[in-house]
């Protein structure tokens, strides 16, 4: 006897637009012989199917089980309707609706299926550096609203010809509505232009621009999510070149490398490493440098580690095709500026830095730098997360009501919420230019544009003078909840584990506006989402010029040694003063006398770059976290020494830093080598945050341990804490899905916000 049909409505939510997803649900269809139909809409994708009970259950079950690759799936509600019957299965018009809840998919990689098309020289679209599929290519960076659909993109420009059109309109074909579906025919062209905006008339653009970086020269070639600053990574002089025009002195430069072989030349690559490498995100993957390496020394000068990433767009494979093993391909900008997306833009700010203009005329709407991460303590970490990872939100524990998080200043991003999403920001950089400020404004207006969320509530630094924090306070008809920095920390990593209850918070950072007016940055709180408690810190000490004090760390250096001395700082003999002088050391000894400029701080960071400075280390610095940095790769020794520290007090503990610099200064004296100097200083202050997390045990019985802050970008710090935590019995928390710095931070304030609104 034949089974009676039944009707079902499917609402399918997550990234389901722009992947294929509507094809594979047709192809799925026609597999169990059912009918109905498949539309995009403004919640995600809606599908009325119809069949047997036993082929409809089939059909929801593979649904889930085996969705194209770039579909993520966060719910599927069936609901029973009323049989239409259909005579088919077609695939209907997309349709808004009220509320849209779709996520985005972000710009992905160009597949191997499309690569293997743009090198076959019997394919229409050999050599097309625009070539893409449902399965990879721009998302995020050229969606304008949604749904996802050609006419709200950056693609609307381009009407596709006939062979291209056939391919959008064939739901059996890779190319089913691939929203930027384009060929050499129909869609966007790249073009050389010389630094006067002349055009270079070249058949094949791409060859000419790599021989003019044979030839040393730089360029500026726009990309998926912006420009980059292009030179030939085994050119010294080219390189340095770049540095002097970029204003950019020894900050590392990011290379790109058309193969993991190429990578294995000058970096060591472990398995792990190679998944991240090869993955469609297509980060920068910091790596050991291996040595001697062809690579010029000014790409990552004083460094052991390089940034390295693989081709993640047809233009890029294109032009590493040309015979380069690595190309520098560094943010196109000026130091500290946003990178250039718009070719107006990119003329009138890199007119002198670049020599060259590899473009094309497919618009960007909203740039997107390069995502960063590592290998630290047996995970991924975050440096810096954006392209290739943004819009995926963060899944969070319950719901919370639509917040806007503005977060910190340095590395800075935003956070929006929207039920139990949390979707952060791509990077938008250091909160402290007027161009910056202007993304960041940008990006607010996107993300609730593209998310369809009006937030109620505006969460923000409880720093007065951060421009995130003015702008929030410019917005006058919403309710303001300012959430000091280190609670904020500590949060965004409760939230990313979605845990609840209190915990012991490790939030320490080179800067951070405490609650009592200080800076803080070496933290041990008690907390939950709806406040903390602080529980330890480092004692306070000077820093001696404030600002300045970041800059130069010697002036922390002789902040620390006053502290730790006294009077008895005349008779030290140390490298540092000889190198700073007698005359400039009374001037700060004087400042910290008299508190001119000399705001007290606890921060653990500001403790890295004074002992950096005392062991000889960097005196100066051309960019935040440097000092702290190379005293963490000169840490190549193996032993289990460590530094006296003292702990005073009974509510908070204070934790003395000077019976710390009293041991670096003696094994100074002593011409103890720097690696051994840091080795000791990482152990001892692995040791005091395991004491302090005791302590805190003892009194509150707290076993669970998170940690956050800048400081924990620190991988030998991270590698030895976890473990000696764990010997102890706590259970530790540390960050994955998003930057431990300030990057995340924006997570942490939405989250404390909600819990205060309650």
């Amino acid at each position: 006897m034949a089974q009676a049909d039944e009707a079902r409505r499917l609402q399918v939510n997550g990234i389901v637009q722009g992947v294929g997803f509507r094809p594979f649900v047709y192809q799925l269809a026609a597999r169990y012989g059912l009918k109905g139909e498949v539309a995009n809409t403004s919640a995600g994708v809606s599908i009325h199917i119809e069949g047997p009970v036993e082929s409809l259950l089939s059909f929801e079950k593979d649904l889930t089980e085996t969705p194209p690759p770039l579909a993520h799936i966060v719910e599927v509600k069936s609901q029973t309707q009323a049989l239409q019957h259909f005579a088919d299965f077609r695939i209907a018009p997309s349709r808004g609706e009220a509320v849209m809840a779709t996520l985005i998919s972000p710009d992905v990689a160009v597949c191997d299926d499309c690569l293997r098309e743009m090198f076959d020289p019997r394919d229409r679209r050999f050599g097309y550096p625009f070539i893409n599929c449902t399965n990879c290519g721009p998302r995020y960076t050229i969606i304008d609203d949604i749904p996802y659909d050609r006419p709200k993109t950056s693609m609307r420009h381009f009407a596709m010809c006939a062979l291209c059109r056939a391919e959008y309109d064939d739901p059996l074909n890779r190319r089913f509505h691939a929203q930027p579906n384009a060929c050499p025919v129909c869609g966007p062209q790249v073009g050389l232009l010389d630094g006067r905006r002349r055009e270079i008339r070249t058949p094949d653009p791409i060859k000419a621009a790599a021989d003019l970086i044979r030839q040393g020269r730089i360029l500026a070639v726009k990309g998926l999510g912006g420009y980059h600053l292009a030179a030939d990574a085994g050119n010294s002089e080219a390189v340095a070149r770049l540095r002097q025009r970029k204003l950019r002195e020894e900050k590392p430069f990011a290379v790109m490398s058309p193969d993991l072989a190429a990578i294995r030349g000058y970096a060591v690559v472990a398995r792990e490493e190679e998944a991240l490498l090869s993955g469609i995100q297509r980060p920068i993957v910091l790596l050991k440098k291996v040595h001697p390496s062809p690579l010029a020394e000014e790409v990552a000068p004083r460094n052991q580690y390089i940034g390295a990433m693989l081709p993640y767009t047809p233009l890029h494979h294109l032009l590493l095709r040309q015979g380069f093993p690595a190309l520098v391909m560094t943010s196109g900008n000026r130091s500290e500026e946003p990178i250039a997306i718009d070719n107006q833009d990119a003329f009138e700010r890199l007119a002198d830095i670049a020599d060259a203009f590899l473009v094309h005329d497919r618009d960007i709407y909203l740039r997107s730098d390069d995502s960063v991460v590592r290998r630290a303590a047996g995970a991924t970490r975050f440096l810096r997360r954006s392209r290739g990872y943004v819009p995926v939100p963060v899944f969070l524990r319950q719901a919370l009501p639509p917040i806007l998080a503005c977060g910190a200043e340095l590395k800075s991003t935003v956070c929006i919420t929207r039920a139990d999403q949390a979707f952060i920001s791509q990077h938008i950089g250091d909160l402290e230019n007027l161009p910056t400020y202007e993304f960041f404004r940008q990006t607010i207006g996107h993300m609730q544009r593209i998310l369809d969320v009006q937030p109620g509530i505006i969460a923000c630094d409880q720093h007065p003078d951060y421009l995130s924090t003015r702008w929030a306070d410019e917005q006058k008809d919403l309710p303001k909840v300012r959430v000091q920095h280190h609670h904020a920390h500590v949060v965004s990593c409760m939230a990313e584990h979605r845990l609840e209850g209190t915990v012991i918070g490790l939030s320490c950072d080179g800067t951070g506006y405490g609650s009592d007016g200080t800076v803080w940055g070496g933290e041990v709180l008690i907390a939950d989402a709806a406040g903390f408690e602080r529980a330890a810190h480092l004692a306070y000490v000077p820093m001696p010029g404030g600002a300045a004090a970041i800059r130069e760390p010697w002036r922390m250096a002789v902040s620390y040694l006053d502290d730790a001395y006294g009077e008895g700082f005349d008779g030290l003999d140390l490298p540092v003063l000889r190198e700073v002088g007698s005359e400039k050391a009374n001037v700060i000894r004087a400042m910290i006398a008299k508190r001119i400029n000399s705001p007290l701080t606890s921060s653990l960071g500001r403790l890295f770059d004074g002992v950096a400075a005392i062991a000889g280390l960097r005196s100066r610095v051309s960019y935040e976290g440097q000092a702290a940095m190379e005293l963490e790769m000169a840490a190549r020794a193996d032993a289990v020494d460590l530094y006296e520290y003292g702990v005073d007090g009974d509510g908070p503990w204070r934790v003395l830093p000077a019976p710390i610099v009293r041991g670096v200064v003696a094994d100074v004296r002593n011409e103890c080598p720097v690696s051994m100097i840091s080795v000791k200083f990482h152990n001892t202050v692995i040791a005091l945050l395991a004491d302090l997390c005791e302590r805190v045990r003892r009194a509150h019985g707290l076993t669970r341990v998170v940690l956050s802050g800048g400081v924990f970008q620190n991988a030998r710090l991270l590698a030895g804490l976890i473990p000696a935590l764990e010997a102890r019995g706590f259970e530790v928390f540390a960050h994955r899905l998003v930057p431990t710095n300030d990057g995340g931070i924006a997570l942490g304030q939405a989250v404390v916000a909600a819990a205060l609104s309650k």
